[in-house]
């Protein structure tokens, strides 16, 4: 059987909503979890490619444990540098599309405007370190087949995220501290998940030139801010989420001050860039909510 759209990383937060957005659409699309293909294994990959033969792969497949990769840099690059390579190379040679979605962190995180797609990279953590090098194997191996889309602060009814947090801690605590010296783009898997369809389709059709994309919602915002929006949404007093310094919460690797994506690159496709970050998280809202409400059950 032939298949359009083939997904890795099927079953994370992002993975669900590129699949959901594709069988809504009618699309073939076949998910694969890491128990169905190990994108570190170059066997696999060739197999899973040549036996499904997909015009596209998304590549939702990642070591996202941020401060974990500090000690284990060298795990964390073989699913985020050396994964991404396998399948460009197996995509180069079945002639797919490859998607890959990569991170803010490529960034040093120091700017004060929205970083353009073509601004240097100069990443100062292993995470952002291995991202990067995924990006550089994509690029490289599928010039004209290759598409890096940049997110950043994703949250989704799938898995697990600030967002999510947030409203267990709303309802346990009187007050919450969150840091409010950190700046990005609030980002709804589901408003992702619909740009990476839609450059799909722009890439087979020819109106989507390869290279890279940055996938955040409009605005910006800072952590605070957005738990702020979030009791706003619960119904609770904003005030209760007391601003704090990054220095209060101590992390192994070392977290951008400053996260902000520009997306001016969506225009030449004829596709939208995202929406603004607080009309997304109201849209998506009822969503997050009734998974709460499906988890506690």
């Amino acid at each position: 059987m032939t298949s359009t759209w083939l997904i890795t990383g099927a079953t994370g937060m992002l993975g669900q909503d590129v699949l959901a957005r594709l069988r809504r659409d009618g699309e073939k699309a076949v998910g694969l979890a890491r128990d169905g293909l190990d994108i570190t294994d170059a066997d696999a990959v060739d197999d899973a490619l040549g036996a499904r033969r997909p015009r596209i792969v998304v590549n939702c497949a990642a070591w996202t444990a941020v401060d974990d990769a500090e000690e284990r840099e060298a795990d964390a690059l073989r699913v985020n540098g050396d994964g991404p390579r396998q399948l460009a190379e197996a995509c180069a040679r079945t002639g797919a599309r490859l998607i890959q979605v990569s991170t803010d962190y490529v960034f040093s995180g120091d700017g004060t405007g929205p970083y353009p797609e073509d601004a240097p990279t100069a990443p100062r953590s292993a995470y952002g370190r291995t991202k990067l090098a995924g990006e550089q194997a994509v690029l490289a191996a599928l010039p004209d087949a290759g598409y890096v889309v940049r997110t950043a602060w994703l949250y989704g009814a799938g898995g697990r995220n600030f967002v999510d947090t947030m409203i267990k801690l709303e309802s346990v605590r009187d007050t919450v501290d969150v840091v409010d010296d950190q700046r990005g783009q609030p980002t709804w898997t589901v408003d992702l998940a619909d740009r990476l369809v839609r450059l799909g389709g722009a890439a087979l059709a020819g109106t989507a030139p390869a290279g890279v994309y940055h996938g955040t919602s409009g605005g910006e915002t800072t952590w605070c801010g957005l738990a702020r929006e979030i009791f706003r949404l619960l119904g609770a007093d904003p005030g209760r989420v007391r601003p704090t310094s990054s220095t209060a919460f101590a992390r192994p690797a070392p977290r951008p001050a400053y996260s902000v994506l520009g997306d001016d690159r969506w225009r030449g496709t004829g596709i939208a860039p995202i929406r603004p970050w607080r009309e997304a998280l109201q849209a998506a809202f009822p969503a997050l909510l009734d998974e709460k409400k499906g988890s506690a059950r």
